[in-house]
């Protein structure tokens, strides 16, 4: 009997070792968090921050502070084999962003109004494609600077 104690100790080690290296690669993923809000640091009506880098696999958070607004994906601006995404008015939406490349998003209400934002994941091996997807309104300016920012990053 005392062994017992050094084995059951053994084992606990061994289990918990087998569990780490059998838990998935996504485990590690981060999370971020993105506010949809009717006055930002950047204006009015805005996503905060607009402009999001992170990895394969990590979610982002869409979090309501002020209601009236979703969060959707752009036709034409999201990685090729990507899922498209829209949240309902007035809710917040997770999305895990497993597809590598940039995928511009908006708030639809407020779209016309420059409610855009960037989330780029991994490589932005899309980018370009992206860029010339025609825009108008206010959005037309903010996905430009956000471009920009890409390009500086």
């Amino acid at each position: 009997m005392r062994g017992f104690p050094k084995l059951t100790a053994f084992a606990i080690v061994a289990a918990t070792l087998a569990a780490t290296l059998a838990a998935p690669l996504g485990a590690h993923a981060a999370d971020v968090e993105v506010k949809m809000v009717n006055k930002g640091a950047n204006g009015l009506m805005a996503f905060e921050p607009s402009f999001v880098k992170i990895a394969p696999g990590d979610v982002v958070h869409f979090v309501l502070v002020d209601k009236g607004h979703n969060v959707e994906s752009l036709d034409g601006m999201i990685p090729d084999g990507a899922t498209a995404f829209a949240g309902k008015i007035n809710q917040p939406l997770d999305v895990t962003f497993d597809k590598a490349g940039v995928y511009g998003i908006r708030c639809k209400p407020h779209y016309g109004m420059g409610m855009v934002g960037l989330i780029v994941v991994g490589e932005p091996t899309n980018a370009d494609a992206a860029k010339v997807v025609p825009q108008t309104g206010m959005a037309k300016k903010v996905f430009a600077k956000l471009f920009e920012q890409l390009a500086g990053s």
